[in-house]
């Protein structure tokens, strides 16, 4: 299951999300996205996990928690939205 974590400090880095996830299961993968222009953090991330249950677990447990001084929002990723592109011409 992909989970979404958004919300977070600059200072957090893909092994902080391993590690606070990695305490509620096996974590296939931890992202922090990065800025391409600023190599900043974005502010979100996301993390893979394999068992269900334990994604599940991990929701509820982190959803609301605070991790370097800011309230983490935790829940499952949405899928990407196919991007439209008008069909007018300039």
């Amino acid at each position: 299951m992909k989970i979404y974590v958004g919300n977070l400090s600059y200072a957090t880095s893909s092994s902080d999300l391993q590690g606070a996830f990695g305490k509620f299961g096996a974590v296939d993968s931890a992202e922090v996205v990065m800025d391409r222009n600023t190599n900043r953090s974005r502010g979100f991330g996301f993390v893979e996990m394999s068992d269900e249950g334990e994604a599940k677990a991990a929701i509820a447990g982190l959803n609301g928690k605070e991790m370097d001084g800011r309230t983490l929002k935790v829940s499952e990723a949405k899928p990407r939205r196919a991007e439209t592109r008008s069909s007018y011409r300039f």
